[in-house]
């Protein structure tokens, strides 16, 4: 009797995309859970029950509402957030090696936030927030401005190229802030990192409206982002208006990245990992692609979230350092692969 090969497991998956993504989604649920549960101090998943029925201002109650409930959805947003960010600017520069991190456009947010609290000493979060949400969107607007002055516009490998100098030139000067004021190291360590500790919903809340909007933009140009990822000439030859499509698919990228570097701080290789790992299932189609993203992105940040809570504990890692466990081996697989080809 043969046993079953992994590709005739995932077979079904393949044919009823529906049916995968409904597991996903029970997947993160679980994972949510799990999430609100674990930490430095376990809470029962009946009190956590109770904090939701009977809230009596007790202390696990407190935990629960304050701390653990608004840290676990927003790394599920933040999560979405970058992992449909990725796809969207793999499928917009048809670079499979392109995420937000790669492109300056989290430099430039960390770099905001740096300036602004070197220059003003403001440690609000509030502050951190729309700063970053700033220093994403120049960042985003001068890469591909350097990018469409090359040979050909902007082209993949020229928007790679100045999305590469871009963030070594803004990691330089971030650098150079850190190096001159060690009062600003000491402050925004942990969130260069990527880090969800200390969150509350007023943050959440603040921020959810702008990664909304991107989201529902990117799922409504799925259909547009595949016709453009076989290249800008078939999607003219189809009558697409490429300019409008890559000019939306920048404002969802810029909504996304900024509302989670506003949230969490640079975090990367979610961007990078997560829509490959979706191919494996979608291959091109981006109808598909994105919302599994969004699924699996979720997951994974919730999953380091958890990890970087729990390994150490009663001390914490910052989020960022668990995905880059996860995520740098497979940039390097990627990148080894893409040259062999």
């Amino acid at each position: 009797m043969t046993s079953q090969t992994p590709s005739h497991i995932l077979k079904p998956l393949r044919h009823n995309r529906y049916l995968g993504l409904m597991l996903g989604v029970l997947v993160l649920l679980i994972c949510l859970l799990f999430s609100i549960t674990l930490g430095a101090r376990a809470i029962p998943l009946q009190t956590i029950l109770e904090s939701f029925t009977t809230f009596d201002n007790s202390y696990d109650h407190l935990v629960v509402q304050t701390l653990r409930m608004p840290r676990s959805l927003m790394a599920v947003t933040v999560g979405a957030a970058l992992a449909v960010s990725g796809a969207l600017m793999q499928g917009l520069t048809r670079n499979p090696l392109a995420e937000t991190g790669i492109l300056g456009i989290e430099a430039g947010g960390a770099l905001a936030v740096v300036a602004t609290l070197f220059l003003f000493g403001s440690s609000s979060l509030t502050v951190y927030a729309a700063v970053a949400f700033l220093g994403a969107a120049i960042a985003a607007v001068t890469v591909y401005g350097l990018g469409s002055l090359g040979r050909g516009g902007a082209t993949p490998l020229n928007l790679t190229l100045a999305g590469a100098a871009m963030t070594a030139f803004i990691s330089s000067i971030t650098t150079a802030i850190l190096i001159v004021s060690q009062r600003t190291l000491e402050e925004i360590r942990f969130w260069l990192a990527g880090s969800l500790a200390g969150r509350d919903f007023d943050l959440f809340f603040q921020v959810l409206p702008f990664t909304v909007i991107g989201l529902l933009l990117a799922f409504v140009l799925g259909k547009q982002i595949t016709t453009l990822s076989l290249g800008e000439d078939i999607a003219k030859g189809l009558g697409q208006r490429t300019v409008w499509i890559k000019g939306l698919t920048a404002l969802s990228v810029v909504l996304l990245a900024g509302s989670s570097v506003a949230i969490a701080g640079p975090i990367g290789f979610v961007g990078l990992v997560v829509p490959h790992t979706v191919r494996f299932f979608i291959k091109t189609d981006y109808r598909w692609i994105l919302p599994y993203s969004a699924v699996l992105g979720a997951t994974l940040l919730l999953v380091s979230d958890i990890a970087s809570r729990v390994l150490l504990k009663p001390q914490e890692l910052p989020v960022g350092v668990m995905t880059a466990l996860v995520g740098a081996p497979a940039f390097v697989y990627l990148a080894k692969s893409k040259v062999k080809r």
